[in-house]
């Protein structure tokens, strides 16, 4: 398995994407090989064996050398936050054998610490890693797991991700899915599906794109939101197949309600592929899935009726359409048609708009983020967890953090005009909801599939797949490697152009961009509900005495715990704490990643076949589904199967109803997270055969969130470039170091 990430590129197989519970695989990329330029120092051949990571090279001289016994101090000479001295940092990925490393980060690009240090406006730290070693995937998992991989010879970045795909996906098909080229969607309609769907989808659920020309600065947000994201995501189609697997397709469109509302209305086939679609459906939660609401929902499920209509219909929103009948009065002024039939010049545009105060309330959030799954386990409860908060008590909305100025933060919202159309503004101080919706998740998708972006149209989602961005295609260097038959690079025959590959990079970097901002927000939406505090030493540090210590985690919102969100073993939020010696060499460590990515926990592959010892000190914060078996104790398990009680494991309804027992039977949760303005102790023991030189020890940590565990995405069949995309996308909180003095 320690080569398991490193896997050629998705789908050379050819398995075929569909509508909800399609693989649109090929993941976004990021720092994912790019580490310090400077090798590890090498680890001496007593410790090949151990479960540890490279040596840290030598920590910056410091003051705090020689302070009395018992004291710990940062370098400045008091107990300072900083992410510690060193060379590039990126997110802590298990490392791959000898992978050779590219000189340079893939283009577009940015690491955890550009992203804080672009949040911080401090160049410095955006220099900075946790260990002080910038050699981050090489210090947090064993060397010998990492050397059994892909041996010295080793492959190059690109190698690894072998070539890309001549023919697109084809063939491989998954079971309650269409797939190949002869399946009906490929053959250009799916069975049942009415031949006039996308004409009726176009002209009566607008999509996005048709909105931008007034809101571009909503649709820029919006686009490379969750929101955006939810039809597009991999991991969801993984996770519905394999869902819609174990409920002998029971589940009907439960989870497309939500994710795929246009779609689900429509009733588009789920084993249909996404790509076939109109764009309104691939858009997931678009405008018109809450812009075209008027009824008051509760907890429906996603159950809600959008209105159909064309683009001049009514839109509801949070306040009355004055700004709509200001424009329709003056329409000469802004340029725009009233009639659906003018073919002339001028811009279409909605002809009434309507007030639907639930669309500022949180009650509107509800619908989709209080769920309770197949077999009644509570699995969205962020509702829930918020209606018994101190946020709504005092009138804090959903909104008012997540659509806000500052995210996370109910400080107030931005105010800028509701439209533009021919450069004439409208509603010019209206305030403005963000319409990024800020949460901690990214994409794992193709960066040309996602963001969505009306120029990447030009090119289908097959083509898209075929475009290795990640080898640099478009970009200056590479063509010009290529017009100097310095590379050899056999093209699919869209490619063949460097004038299309290059016009391809421009969209990309279009949409890298967006990507990064999309990232800073997680960050900062994350960080402000969270706060890390400690050492706090048990004793004064002796040496050859073990060292006891505790951390604390604060949720200092007042809106839900944390984490929160999809709480049946998916979002992890665990503790990261590094001990380096004197000389820099590192000591001991909770919170690592084993070979494959996952936690040293039971879950681990490596730690069930005893390769490496389990992390008995582990903090993790993540919920985790307890079943009954036929005999033992409880167990926690990726998801609530019968395992044990069938024969044939099937995601089934109780027997009896679930309130008699407060939980379906043979299920619970085991939930782990801090409740709003709650906090829990990291308790952490260090062996004291490590403390037995004197002088300056240093205590690294950071809290470390993704949304999704390995081992989930691989027990729902997930690609190894899934897998690999979503370890690039864990993101790093409140890092800092402290420093004391062992006599």
């Amino acid at each position: 398995q320690a080569g398991r990430l490193s896997v050629s590129s998705f789908c050379s197989s050819g398995c075929r994407p569909r509508l909800l519970a399609m693989t649109l695989a090929i993941v976004l990329g990021g720092d994912r090989l790019v580490w310090s330029q400077t090798p590890a120092p090498a680890l001496p051949a007593s410790d090949a064996s151990r479960a540890g990571v490279s040596p840290l090279p030598p920590p910056p001289s410091s003051t705090a050398s020689n302070q009395p016994a018992g004291q710990w101090v940062a370098a400045d000479g008091r107990v300072h936050r900083f992410a510690p001295l060193g060379g590039q940092p990126t997110t802590h990925l298990p490392p791959l054998a000898q992978v050779q490393r590219p000189a340079a980060r893939p283009v577009g690009w940015m690491s955890n610490a550009d992203i804080r240090g672009m949040l911080a406006g401090d160049p410095k730290r955006a220099d900075e890693s946790l260990s002080g070693a910038g050699q981050d995937a090489d210090l947090l998992a064993p060397r010998g797991l990492r050397d059994s991989g892909l041996g010295d010879g080793g492959l190059s970045a690109l190698e690894s991700m072998g070539p890309a795909s001549s023919s697109g996906h084809s063939g491989g098909a998954l079971p309650g899915a269409s797939h190949g080229a002869d399946s009906p969607s490929r053959a250009g309609l799916a069975a049942g599906v009415d031949p006039h769907a996308e004409v009726f989808a176009r002209s009566l659920y607008p999509s996005a794109t048709q909105c931008a020309p007034c809101h571009q600065k909503i649709y820029d947000e919006w686009r490379v939101s969750a929101h955006a994201y939810a039809a597009v995501s991999p991991m969801f189609h993984k996770f519905e197949q394999k869902i819609t697997e174990l409920s002998q397709g029971t589940i009907g469109t439960f989870c497309m309600r939500c994710h795929a509302p246009a779609a689900v209305q429509l009733n588009f086939p789920r084993e249909a592929s996404i790509m076939d679609a109109p764009p309104v459906f691939r858009e997931g939660v678009t405008c018109v899935a809450c812009h075209r609401v008027r009824e008051a929902y509760g907890r429906v499920h996603g159950e809600r009726r959008i209105e159909p209509g064309p683009l001049q219909a009514a839109v509801y929103g949070n306040i009355g359409g004055e700004g709509v009948a200001q424009v329709i009065a003056d329409k000469e002024k802004y340029k725009i048609k009233l009639d659906p039939n003018n073919r002339g010049p001028g811009q279409e545009i909605h002809l009434q708009g309507i007030q639907f105060e639930q669309l500022s309330d949180s009650g509107f959030c509800q619908s989709c983020h209080q769920v309770a799954v197949h077999p009644g386990v509570n699995l969205e409860v962020v509702w829930s967890q918020y209606r018994a908060g101190p946020a709504c008590k005092k009138g804090i909305s959903c909104q008012d953090c997540h659509m806000g100025m500052v995210p996370g933060k109910a400080l107030g919202y931005e105010y800028g005009a509701a439209a533009e159309m021919s450069g004439q503004t409208v509603n010019q101080n209206r305030k403005h909801s963000n319409h990024m919706f800020f949460g901690p998740g990214n994409s794992i998708a193709h960066p040309g599939i996602f963001p969505h972006n009306e120029k990447s149209l030009r090119w289908n989602v097959d083509q898209w797949l075929e475009y290795d961005w990640r080898a640099g295609w478009g970009t200056k260097e590479f063509e010009q490697a290529i017009a100097d038959k310095k590379l050899a690079v056999r093209f699919p025959p869209q490619w063949a152009s460097a004038d299309e590959r290059r016009d391809a990079r421009r969209v990309l970097d279009e949409n890298f961009k967006l990507l990064n901002i999309k990232k800073a927000s997680s960050v900062a939406v994350m960080e402000a509900g969270l706060q890390l505090q400690g050492p706090f030493f048990q004793h004064a540090p002796q040496n050859g005495a073990d060292l006891r210590f505790h951390y604390q985690v604060d949720n200092v919102s007042e809106g839900h715990n944390s984490p929160s969100g999809s709480l049946g073993a998916q979002p992890q939020l665990w503790l990261n704490v590094v001990l380096s010696g004197p000389n820099g060499q590192w000591l001991w460590e909770s919170g690592y990643l084993d070979a494959n990515g996952d936690l040293a926990n039971q879950h681990s592959l490596l730690v069930t076949k005893r390769l490496i010892p389990p992390d008995r000190q582990l903090f993790n914060l993540q919920t985790q589904f307890l079943i009954t078996g036929v005999k033992g104790t409880d167990r926690e398990m990726y998801l609530p199967v019968n395992v044990d009680i069938d024969q044939l494991p099937f995601l089934r309804p109780g027997g009896i109803p679930y309130t008699v027992l407060n939980h379906p039977p043979f299920i619970r949760m085991e939930q782990k997270s801090i409740p709003p303005l709650g906090w829990k102790r990291a308790k952490y023991t260090v062996p004291g055969h490590l403390l037995t030189v004197s002088g300056t020890y240093r205590l690294s940590a950071r809290l470390r969130s993704r949304m999704e565990p390995i081992y989930f995405m691989r027990y729902c069949e997930a690609t190894p470039e899934m897998e690999r995309r979503m370890l690039e996308q864990t993101i790093d909180l409140h890092p800092y170091t402290v420093e004391f003095t062992v006599p």
